[in-house]
């Protein structure tokens, strides 16, 4: 019974080798099927977490102040390319260029002289930590990638 665990594990494992293999090398396969994961990995693993722990908790639905929801799951399409109701003729995230971004004058508490209105965010609470607003920046600086 060993035996044939040992041997139906070994055809799996070739079967799977040869799926991947196809017209390119097994390396370059596996190049293609982590780039997906990498495009993503920034916004996930550092703006997501800071979202989930400083914004979350009073942008949740999308219906609180600012009509947006800042959960892990509804963040990116709450912000990118979205138009602030706030200020209407700027948009709370602008791919390329943080200094534009809504979202960046808000925390930064820039918002009033570029015409906006509202508290500096995070609301009743100390400003981010200059290190999580840079992250922010970067993030939206490489295309606010989801």
């Amino acid at each position: 019974m060993h035996d044939m665990m040992k041997s139906g594990m070994a055809a799996m494992t070739l079967l799977a080798l040869a799926a991947c293999s196809g017209d390119k090398p097994v390396a370059e396969a596996n190049n293609e099927a982590q780039a997906p994961a990498a495009a993503s990995s920034y916004f996930v693993n550092e703006i997501v977490p800071i979202f989930r722990q400083k914004c979350a908790t009073c942008h949740l639905t999308g219906s609180e102040a600012g009509q947006m929801a800042l959960t892990p799951d509804k963040a990116w399409e709450s912000l990118v390319n979205v138009a602030s109701i706030e200020a209407t003729d700027k948009k709370r995230v602008v791919p390329g260029n943080p200094d534009a971004s809504y979202l960046v004058m808000k925390l930064e508490g820039k918002h009033l002289e570029n015409g906006g209105s509202g508290a500096r965010m995070p609301f009743a609470a100390p400003p981010l930590p200059l290190e999580e607003v840079a992250k922010i920046r970067e993030w939206i600086a490489k295309g606010a990638e989801k």
